[in-house]
């Protein structure tokens, strides 16, 4: 009976569970939306209960294609600042998850800044001082959820980003669990010594008693904490009838990186999702930056195994085009975008900078806001759709060009993934405003077939990464055009003057 591995990718808009074989091809692949919540501009909020759910039902669906039994490992991948508190007997949710995106701790992030806490925080987390970390998020829940700081530190609450919450529920409750990757996005987790930091849990009043015990990514002894029964972190046997190990946990950006192959400093990746995500790997020691992140890349077997990477996230990629469905109506569907982009020869001087829940990396900028500049009176639906499109592409940019000017190394290739990856003009303005290769995988979903990864080689389904890793197929490579480069340094400047622009709206201004 011919093995397989199972990969839960837990994201932001959906949760999708895939079956991957010894050579990597997909045997299963099942895909669930669950629903967005706004309670108010700039708030986005997940129910955990329908993340639950979805999860649930996602398996039950695979298990109907794939028997539980030829699954030889799990792994899990997720969204990753995202977090919530649930009671730790009943399992019950306290309030819904604060999602990544959300912005209703800016203003605390933006007083703990005068308070002079910013370089301490960064120095300890390789973060900075911002509303898209968990630990702001959790005080909050903390402070304004009815009894919720008098329950957690009689130790009656639990609290985790959302690969805790689906594996405490997979286990039947039994671990309360986080990797490393996924420790290092809260701002409370400290890079030097690999443990939840005591000062930062006093600054953000978050009592340690209710984080996740912190495992390796991959661990060979299937990730179980020290000193716990090895069954604890397997699939429950009461859920599906069948137990299965959880071998690997990892967050998404760090597992498409470790499905990319990025082993080693000069080998970047940029995923294209809700948001997007570049990534370096920076070896065994943290390389810090005063524009992009510094994180967890992956500890393998153990913590002491742990590998870095700087990285440049932007909170809205494919969300743009998201929003341009749903909250404009001018396309039906994501493939739309692109139609539409091919029908005008240029930008036609239209630009769109999306910062709808303010700019991520290299600005930091919460206060900025979402801006369109040069319509005139025939600008259409085309505009906005390749406005939204060249606008994924010069984010994309702003990260190299200071990933470049940290290092001061030369990056000649960038190897892309996820949805919008697959839009083809999308690919080639990337080539074309970066002047180097894009490189295109055979599988878009790297952020599953990384947790797989992980999985696999901690279960020995196969023997080692680069065992892993020479299996991976490129489906295209998109070149540059030639001659482009004035056009490149044109379009690029005006760019940025569309960024200034955009972060000058929410700057004092007087009226006659």
């Amino acid at each position: 009976m011919t093995q397989c591995i199972l990969a839960l990718d837990l994201g932001t808009t959906g949760n999708r569970a895939l079956v991957f074989d010894r050579k990597q091809n997909i045997l299963s692949s099942e895909y669930e939306e669950f629903p967005q919540i706004f309670p108010k501009p700039g708030w986005v909020e997940h129910d955990p209960e329908k993340i639950w759910q979805s999860t649930r039902q996602l398996l039950a669906k695979t298990f109907r294609r794939i028997p539980a039994r030829r699954i030889s490992a799990i792994g899990v991948t997720n969204q990753r600042e995202t977090v919530l508190l649930w009671d730790k007997k009943t399992g019950r949710p306290v309030h819904n998850a604060i999602v990544w995106q959300c912005r209703r701790t800016a203003p605390f992030c933006e007083a703990l800044k005068k308070m002079g806490h910013e370089k301490k925080i960064h120095a300890k987390t390789g973060l900075f001082l911002d509303a898209y970390f968990s630990a702001s998020k959790i005080a909050w829940l903390l402070d304004h959820v009815k009894g919720a700081r008098s329950r957690a530190e009689k130790g009656e609450l639990l609290a985790g980003t959302i690969d805790s919450w689906a594996v405490w529920n997979l286990t039947g409750g039994r671990s309360h669990v986080t990797d490393t990757s996924n420790a290092s996005r809260t701002m409370l987790f400290n890079l030097n010594t690999l443990s939840w930091d005591d000062g930062l849990c006093n600054l953000f009043r978050v009592p340690k008693k209710i984080l996740p015990t912190v495992i390796p990514s991959a661990a060979s002894v299937h990730g179980r904490p020290q000193g716990a029964p090895l069954q604890r972190l397997s699939l429950d046997a009461r859920l599906f009838g069948h137990s299965i190990p959880i071998t690997g946990i990892i967050g998404d950006q760090q597992a498409a990186s470790f499905a990319q192959g990025c082993f080693e400093p000069g080998i970047i990746k940029n995923t294209y999702g809700t948001g997007l995500f570049m990534l370096e790997n920076t070896g065994k020691r943290p390389r810090f930056s005063k524009d992009l992140l510094t994180t967890v890349a992956w500890s393998l077997g153990s913590l002491k195994d742990t590998e870095y990477a700087v990285e440049g996230s932007v909170f809205i990629g494919g969300a743009a085009i998201q929003w341009l469905r749903d909250g404009l109506k001018i396309i039906s569907n994501a493939k739309e975008s692109m139609a539409l982009a091919k029908q005008i020869p240029s930008n036609e001087g239209v630009y769109f900078v999306p910062a709808l829940v303010g700019l991520g990396a290299p600005y930091w900028d919460p206060n900025a806001r979402g801006t369109f500049v040069g319509i005139t009176r025939g600008t259409g639906r085309a505009h906005f759709a390749r406005a939204a499109l060249e606008a994924i592409a010069y984010q994309t940019r702003d990260i190299l060009e200071v990933m470049k000017k940290d290092t001061r190394q030369v990056f000649k290739l960038l190897r892309v993934d996820g949805r919008a990856s697959a839009n083809d003009f999308l690919m080639q303005f990337q080539a074309d405003i970066l002047g180097i290769p894009v490189e295109r995988p055979g599988i878009l979903e790297t952020t599953a077939l990384g947790a797989a990864g992980l999985a696999g080689i901690a279960s020995g389904f196969w023997r080692s990464r680069n065992d892993f890793s020479r299996l991976r197929k490129i489906q295209k490579v998109f070149h540059p055009k030639p001659h482009f480069t004035r056009e490149r340094t044109l379009l690029y400047e005006r760019w940025k003057e569309a960024v200034r622009r955009a972060q000058r709206w929410n700057q004092p201004t007087e009226y006659c």
